[in-house]
Order: structure tokens, then C-alpha cells, then sequence
């Protein structure tokens, strides 16, 4: 097993005697990460909602019933939560009925999962998010040279366990991964009417990352009203599939004010979905495999560091843009993304003037170490330039 960075935050979080959610899309490693937490754990039960006869074991659940079920467990770990209907109701009754038993969930959706155990297990649990494997995950596991040299072959093919532990593989693996299963859940909840517009949304957005989205262009693309867009990407989003990153707007009067740009947690899932999978020398778009590539990274990063902030992009009308900002107590770290290292990127005048900006620096292939493997420092302004 590649270990996982989330394993030693959420074994150091136990202590707080919470439930603990762990969400992330199909594949990712939820459930190896848990049971690899619970391997020396004698009295546990396992319940899968994926499998019916566990799942119908929750099923018009009373204390007694409830009970009897855990027996002298003293640790229930429900795997594929978000298949058990009323789950929220069902953990809510677990938590008051049994206080004392240590609770793990798992869910590859947050769609109905999130909206269902929100409310019922408030001030009860800590969530958490586990992605495709990370750079510095890797690293870790090899080494910092060994993962340098492989990180075109990564920008091509992504970062799912089952593709970095099968090499030779991964264009067969992905074209299954990137198929339904995916995105089954979305499908499995009957929130998705035409699944052919699913997939030609997907490639569309694939094709566009790195540049700003418009809905009104998208609709008109896939042939789909604009509201009908917004919700599939809604969906895609809540699934682990793709995320989205907003323009920053509040000083600047040419300033983008409600621009967004869309990527893939996974560079991997993008290149299957519009089957290209040429080897990045050959590629037109290496500006947009980095870019997508860097960008998911850094907030997984951010994430597994507990970075409590905020990212943006910034762009003005003027054609003045930055590839990606970070936020924490309005101070601003800048970068830009070159995939060439001979590139360098500058400062725009326009945001140095209107910002607070803590530092400003150009990641490459590279210093990639500099942005992906460093602790998340406390930020402090720099003097006026």
C-alpha cells in the first residue's frame, strides 16, 4: 500500500471522539485507507450499502435492533455510504443510541450523502476528502527524483492507484475508469435524464481547461438549456470528477467579476475522456496539462495541510491575468504555471497596487518540489513595489 497522507490526520483526530467521513469519487482509495486504520481493530463490524443484504441490515433501525446488530463491536465502519437510503437519519441514530462506538463512513458521492448527514450529525463529525494519489504521496513512497522524472507520463495519465500500480496498463484501465463507473452514482440517483449529454459535456469541459467557462457557450455547445448545464456540472462537481475555480474581483473596476474556470481532479480521467492519450512531447496542449496537473496538486496539498483560505484566478478586461492566488486573513500569494522553464512570469502592476501580495513566484517542472512539498507557511505582506 502507497500511504496515504489523510491516514495520519484522521488517526490523530480520534481522539476527539467524532464520527469520521471520508469522501472522495469511486477508486480513490477510501476504503483500503480506512481498513488499513482499522486493520488491528478486534471488534469491528463492516457494513457495505453496496452489498443489499448489509445494506438492509440499517433498515428501520431501533436501539434494540441496533444493539444487537453491533453485538461487542466497539467500531462500525458503513463502506458506499450514499447507497443506504435515509443514511443521515440512520447515523444520527447510531450517534444517540450508541455514543460510545467509534463511527467511520465512506461515501464516493457527496450528493446525496452530504445533503443527508449534514444537518443530523452536526458538531458530531469530522469530514474529510481523500483524492487520486498526490505528488508529495509519491514521493514519499519513491523519491523526489524518481517522481521529477515521471511527471510528464503523470500529466498523461493521472494519479488513480490502480493506474500508478499498473504500468503498461493505463490506457485500458482509464478507458473503464472514465467510463459510467465514474459517474455512476450520479446516474445510480436518477438526477441525470440524458447520459450521452453527460458525456459530451465532460469532453467539452475537457477540451476547455485552463480557459474560462461560459454556461451560454456550453449550452449552445452540447445543446442544452443553460440551467440544465449548471446543474450537470453541479453533479459532476459533488461526484469528485471535476472542480472549479472562481476569478477574484473586488478592487479592480476592469476586473473579471464572475469569471470561473473548470478542471479535473485528475489528468488521467481529462485525457480518457477526449482519448488522447499521445505522449507529451506530441502534445498541443501541454499548457493546459500543466496547468490542470499543478493546480489539482496544489490543493490537495492545501487540503491534507489544513490550509483554511481561499483560491482564486484573477483577470482583467485588459488581458491582465494571474494563473492562481491564495487567500488566508486577506493577505495574497501569487503564482503562474509555465510548463517551459525558461519562462518567467511577472507581478501585474494593476494587483500589486490593489492587494495585499505576500510573494510571487513561477512554478515549472522544475521547482515543482518548492510548491508541492513545502509546509503551507503563515503568510506575511511584502513591502509596497
Amino acid at each position: 500500500m502507497i500511504p496515504r497522507t489523510l491516514e495520519q490526520n484522521i488517526i490523530n483526530d480520534l481522539k476527539l471522539k467524532k464520527a469520521i467521513i471520508l469522501l472522495g469519487a469511486r477508486q480513490v482509495g477510501k476504503t483500503t485507507l480506512l481498513k488499513n486504520i482499522l486493520k488491528n481493530d478486534q471488534n469491528i463490524l463492516i457494513i457495505n450499502g453496496d452489498e443489499p443484504d448489509s445494506n438492509e441490515q440499517l433498515v428501520n433501525l431501533t436501539s434494540s435492533r441496533l444493539k444487537a446488530l453491533l453485538g461487542n463491536a466497539q467500531t462500525l465502519f458503513i463502506d458506499e455510504a450514499q447507497l443506504i437510503p435515509d443514511i443521515g437519519v440512520i447515523l444520527k441514530r447510531i450517534t444517540d443510541y450508541i455514543p460510545n462506538v467509534q463511527l467511520f463512513v465512506s461515501g464516493s458521492s457527496s450528493i446525496e450523502l452530504a445533503n443527508t448527514i449534514n444537518e443530523p450529525l452536526t458538531g458530531r463529525k469530522l469530514e474529510y476528502q481523500l483524492f487520486p494519489l498526490s505528488f508529495a504521496e509519491m514521493v514519499n513512497h519513491t523519491s523526489l527524483t524518481k517522481e521529477k522524472r515521471l511527471i510528464k507520463h503523470r500529466m498523461i495519465f493521472g494519479y488513480y492507484p490502480d493506474i500508478v500500480t499498473s504500468p503498461g496498463n493505463e490506457i485500458k484501465l482509464l478507458k473503464n475508469l472514465a467510463g459510467s463507473y465514474l459517474y455512476k452514482d450520479i446516474l445510480s440517483f436518477g438526477t441525470i435524464q440524458k447520459p450521452a449529454l453527460l458525456d459530451k459535456l465532460l469532453k467539452a469541459l475537457a477540451l476547455q481547461v485552463g480557459s474560462e467557462v461560459s454556461y451560454n457557450e456550453l449550452s449552445q455547445l452540447v445543446g442544452a438549456d443553460k440551467e440544465t448545464v449548471e446543474r450537470y456540472i453541479n453533479l459532476l462537481e459533488k461526484a469528485f470528477i471535476i472542480f472549479q475555480l472562481n476569478a477574484l474581483s473586488r478592487n479592480v473596476r476592469n476586473e473579471i467579476k464572475k469569471g470561473k474556470k473548470i478542471y479535473f481532479w485528475d489528468n488521467g480521467i481529462r485525457n480518457a475522456l477526449i482519448g488522447n492519450f499521445q505522449q507529451f512531447e506530441l502534445r498541443t496542449d501541454k499548457g493546459a496539462l500543466w496547468e490542470n496537473f499543478i493546480i489539482s496538486e496544489r490543493i490537495k496539498h492545501l487540503s491534507y495541510n489544513q490550509f483554511y483560505g481561499n483560491y482564486y484566478f484573477w483577470r482583467t478586461f485588459r488581458q491582465q491575468e494571474i494563473d492562481f492566488l491564495e487567500e488566508k486573513d486577506g493577505l495574497f500569494s501569487a503564482y503562474e504555471f509555465k510548463v517551459n522553464p525558461k519562462k518567467k512570469g511577472r507581478l501585474s502592476r494593476t494587483f500589486s497596487e490593489a492587494y495585499r501580495v505576500t510573494e510571487m513566484q513561477t512554478i515549472t517542472p522544475e521547482n515543482i518540489e518548492e510548491f508541492l512539498l513545502n509546509e503551507v507557511q503563515e503568510q506575511r505582506s511584502l513591502p509596497p513595489m
